[in-house]
């Protein structure tokens, strides 16, 4: 029986991760640049391609739990949490496997994995259809903001990925939660698309990473600046000052330059956020202001990406 046009291109997808090559690949959270997680050298090509420091960990993406369970070793908690929310936003940082077949370029030499099964059902069936984990982090150049388009990805890399797989825009539009799991403990390494009060609704409090995580992450998205346009961003904008483009969020901006959420929804202000620095930037402003944003619920990490973003270089 004759492939569809969207099978062909899952295939095509899964034959050029077998081949060591880089794509463009859909999740419900932000598009990701797929690579072999178990071949260090097409891992070695997403730190190239992104202009990544090779101590910041990926994610492994897989499809099932029991494919995660092969790489990382699950307490008690760590599966409560799993089966809450997989498919879906959430990584865990776990002790790695004996035999986990992830590269080490890929885990950043430590001894634990992060892993996550992913809701996006192009991506499921890319990960089924290759069989085995793929590193994807948000397939952006490092420190720049994270793509929510197929369009994001071309645009930040032209024809350097073997593929884009589009499956529309990012249900989500922010990066997983990240949180680690050792035993009964659990520590809240990233915020992201799952709330703090979502997961300590089934974790219990989360303790917060040490000081030195910021010296040597233990997941993604930990180092200071990051998330950033090339713009400065200035955070609590209320109106625009001269050669600004301005971001609102809520009523009361129809001033604005764009709005995250004209109706004050935090689910939209999330899904919108990165595309919106990204259509900001490309109008080459002295800088982005961008208005304030409640920290509750899903603002707690709108707010930790906008403080990223701000950061300026030293």
């Amino acid at each position: 029986m004759d492939q569809t046009p969207l099978e062909l291109e899952i295939s095509k997808a899964a034959r050029a991760l077998a081949g060591g090559d880089l794509v463009g690949l859909p999740t419900e959270t932000v598009y990701g640049l797929g690579a072999d997680a178990t071949n260090a050298g097409a891992v070695a090509k997403i730190f190239a391609a992104k202009g990544r420091p090779h101590f910041n960990p990926l994610i492994s993406h897989v499809a099932t739990l029991e494919a995660a369970e092969s790489l990382g070793v699950f307490s008690p908690l760590a599966r409560k949490l799993a089966e809450a929310f997989w498919p879906g936003p959430l990584s865990l940082v776990l002790p790695r496997q004996p035999d986990c077949v992830v590269c080490d370029l890929a885990g950043a030499g430590l001894d634990t994995i992060a892993v996550r099964v992913p809701a996006h059902p192009l991506m499921q069936q890319v990960l089924l259809a290759f069989g085995k984990p793929v590193a994807a982090p948000s397939a952006n150049m490092s420190g720049r903001p994270s793509p929510t388009t197929a369009a994001h990805v071309r645009e930040e890399f032209g024809d350097r990925l073997a593929l884009v797989l589009d499956g529309g825009p990012s249900r989500v539009g922010l990066e997983s939660a990240v949180v680690a799991v050792s035993g009964n403990q659990a520590t809240l390494l990233r915020l992201g698309g799952l709330s703090r009060q979502a997961l300590e609704a089934v974790a219990g409090p989360l303790l917060s990473p040490d000081a030195h995580a910021k010296a040597a992450p233990a997941s993604p998205g930990m180092v200071l600046r990051h998330y950033a346009p090339r713009a400065p961003v200035r955070l609590n904008a209320v109106s625009a000052n001269p050669g600004e483009v301005l971001i609102g969020f809520g009523p009361g901006y129809d001033a604005a330059d764009f709005n995250l959420s004209p109706a004050g929804n935090l689910a939209e202000a999330a899904a919108q956020l990165f595309a919106m620095l990204r259509a900001a930037d490309a109008l080459n402003p002295k800088a982005i202001g961008v208005a304030p944003v409640p920290v509750t619920g899903l603002g707690e990490a709108i707010a930790d990406r906008l403080a990223r973003a701000a950061e300026r270089s030293c």
